[in-house]
């Protein structure tokens, strides 16, 4: 039986989300697209070959990692473009997600393949909604530089970041992504995500400075997904003169009133009823 038979469609390649622990967050439909694509792209084969045998799927696998993207980017080009139904799938979670994935992905569109995600689990996703943390707005820096020097002068420029932050971590570096974390605030609201979805899964709350304290005596284990708050902003307050003078400086520039009135509110305690009001007491831009 073809691939397409099997629901498949040629020349697609399909993205497909695993569990991240729990075995019963697999979807229906990730099930039925490894049961019916040609091949299953897998970051590690032993480890996605157990999850294979879980859920009874014979698909045969070819390896897919960071030591052989190049060459294999190529060789599943080929094959799709010949007709297969590739599946893409990383150790756990959603590939191309701090995982391989990005590059085959890339090149498929680049020669005009199907690609189609089958949606699952991600730890970002998991640690942000469950955080108490604000989860409108956040910002995904997958794991720090190793190098010391690397991941300070990262963290310097996300000192102002005002969104949520989410980072991972694995345990034998926890501790000094924290004391590196004090850079942005020691009393910085973090949350500690450890072991997602799992026996042992656990959610710990504090600031910065504690989470340094909580793990000082204690060893860390599993893999951690970090939350942390954005750097509160500390609203602009302008005069009516200044906040003219700004208003005109952006009409200068080609905004409109209503654009200007509203870059203006996000900068200031202001509403932008209020601060278009004025905008509008201002003479036409030249």
């Amino acid at each position: 039986m073809t691939s397409t038979e099997k629901g498949c469609q040629p020349r697609t390649l399909y993205i497909v989300g695993t569990p991240i622990g729990n075995l019963e967050d697999m979807t229906f439909r990730a099930v039925r697209i490894l049961q019916g694509v040609d091949a299953i792209a897998a970051e590690d084969t032993r480890h996605t070959g157990k999850l294979l045998h879980h859920f009874q799927i014979t698909t045969p696998q070819v390896s897919y990692h960071e030591h052989n993207l190049i060459t294999r980017t190529v060789e599943l080009v080929e094959r799709l473009q010949q007709g297969q139904a590739i599946a893409l799938v990383s150790d756990a979670g959603m590939p191309g997600i701090s995982d391989p994935g990005y590059e085959l992905v890339k090149a498929c569109v680049e020669v005009g393949l199907t690609v189609v995600p089958i949606p699952g689990c991600s730890a970002v996703v998991a640690a942000l909604i469950a955080s108490g943390l604000p989860s409108d707005r956040f910002v995904f820096e997958g794991f720090l530089p190793a190098k010391p020097k690397d991941r300070r002068t990262h963290l310097e420029r996300l000192k102002s970041e005002s969104r949520t932050l989410v980072f991972y971590e694995a345990p034998h570096r926890l501790r000094q992504t924290l004391q590196d974390l004090l850079m942005l605030g020691d009393d910085r609201a973090i949350v500690l995500a450890r072991e997602l979805t799992k026996l042992h899964e656990e959610f710990w709350r504090g600031t910065i400075a504690e989470a340094i304290d909580h793990y000082r005596d204690r060893d860390p284990i599993g893999e951690f997904t970090l939350v942390l708050a954005g750097a509160e902003l500390n609203p602009l307050i302008l005069s009516d003169d200044a906040l003219k003078i700004e208003l005109q400086a952006l009409l200068s520039q080609g905004h409109s009133r209503s654009e200007a009135s509203r870059q203006l509110a996000q900068q200031t305690a202001l509403p932008r009823r209020q601060i278009y009001q004025l905008a509008l007491s201002l003479p036409n831009n030249p």
